[in-house]
């Protein structure tokens, strides 16, 4: 991934073409899913970031064989053999704990700890525990660890007092291979989530309803190894297109859909900028200047808390104040404290933040504190008079391919050291 730190000469507008990405948030629920499948799976042109990296050594702590040939990923999970994963890697991604349904559905057991990942919130696991208790697993907690055990899993009605994608998901694992029918209700309804059903339905499995509130999942007694090209990175594509929008660009993205950004699309346009949807492209013109509007982060399909930090950069930008509800996390407005290091004018407020725009912005040496407040510096660097330095890009590379690359090829003045 190369260099630890992200520095940027600010002010020049982003024109051309940049090729979005797989999904994070897709690739790696699919990365797990694969241990269901009793024969290699391939998935197709996967995203290299840092948290594909950590999730792969999951996978090999337990027993599973990961390998690249080219830009596609293979998974081979035929002999898995153990049933903890490993700690230290464990506590680096939250993702891990994922690991928790296909463990229980192939071997009947499972020992992790307790996650990992960015500190933006308390994020508990008891609505995947509470899911598995309904499954018939017996659950005990110690030590920060979670054991989890099943003479067979069976289906079961599961209602999710939050519609947590994390546990959406891995109920959804354990379902696929369980004995009956399980449906959950209130899940969550994000693409990643209809991404991941796509691929077990690939690999054999029967679900039906996923996008929507209620899934139901027929068990199968197997899952054979498939093909998956994963969805592309609708927060990658979005955090271009701000990008674009606070530099005053004229941006075309590539490897897009569109219906995923629809919050996210609506914004830029309420805030003035063109945009123009193709089969699988986005094609965004800035104006002279950005009006200020309001955001509330909510689960999908409402404005996604994961643009939160980079709408907040563009917001600086912007004519009027601008108010953003953050209502899926608590402690999401860690970047605030380094934008106002920059010359932003933000008021933190509990769960709210109060932008006044526009704000001269300058730049400055600044931290990331977690993934996607790294990507709003990257946005305010931009768009700031003179030279940024961002350290803690390791967050960055946890769910970004290839960031300044893909920046350089459309102006932006950016490298790594």
């Amino acid at each position: 991934m190369g260099g630890d730190k992200i520095i940027i000469e600010g002010g020049v507008p982003l024109k051309g073409t940049i090729n979005v990405s797989g999904a994070k948030n897709a690739v790696l629920p699919v990365i797990v899913a694969s241990l269901l499948s009793s024969t290699p799976c391939r998935i197709i042109d996967a995203p290299q970031l840092a948290d594909v990296e950590v999730i792969c050594q999951v996978l090999e702590s337990l027993g599973a064989k990961t390998y690249w040939v080219g830009k596609d990923l293979y998974v081979d999970a035929s002999e898995i053999s153990h049933c903890e994963a490993s700690d230290e890697i464990v506590q680096k991604m939250r993702a891990s704990i994922l690991v928790m349904g296909p463990l229980l559905a192939r071997m009947g057991k499972v020992r992790v700890s307790q996650p990992g990942g960015c500190a933006i919130g308390t994020r508990p696991i008891d609505l995947h525990l509470k899911g598995f208790e309904a499954m018939g697993v017996q659950m005990s907690k110690e030590q920060g660890y979670v054991t989890a055990q099943t003479n067979g899993l069976r289906g079961a009605r599961i209602y999710l007092d939050f519609p947590s994608v994390g546990a959406t998901e891995n109920l959804m694992m354990a379902a696929a291979l369980a004995k009956g029918t399980t449906v959950i209700e209130n899940a969550a309804e994000e693409p990643e989530i209809v991404d991941l059903a796509n691929f077990i339905n690939s690999m054999g499995g029967r679900i039906r309803g996923a996008g929507t509130k209620i899934i139901k999942i027929e068990g199968v007694s197997e899952l054979t190894g498939c093909e998956h090209q994963v969805i592309p990175d609708r927060i990658e594509a979005g955090s271009y297109l701000m990008a674009a929008a606070i530099t005053g660009g004229d941006l075309t993205l590539e490897n897009v859909i569109g219906d995923h950004l629809k919050p996210v699309i609506a914004k830029l346009v309420e805030v003035g900028c063109q945009i123009t949807e193709g089969d699988s492209t986005l094609h965004i013109l800035a104006p002279q200047t950005l009006s200020a509007a309001d955001i509330k982060t909510l689960p999908y399909p409402g404005f996604p808390t994961d643009m939160q930090a980079q709408y907040m950069a563009l917001m600086t930008r912007a004519q009027g104040a601008s108010v953003i509800a953050e209502t899926v996390f608590e402690n999401r407005f860690m970047h605030a404290e380094e934008l106002r290091r920059m010359g932003a004018d933000i008021r933190i407020n509990g769960r709210s933040a109060v932008v006044e725009g526009p704000c001269r912005l300058q730049g400055a040496m600044v931290k990331a504190t977690d993934l996607r407040a790294g990507a709003a510096l990257v946005i305010a660097a931009l768009a700031a008079e003179g030279h940024t330095e961002i350290s803690n890009t390791y967050y960055i590379d946890r769910g970004y391919d290839n960031l300044a690359a893909k920046l350089q090829g459309v102006g932006a003045r950016i490298t790594r050291r």
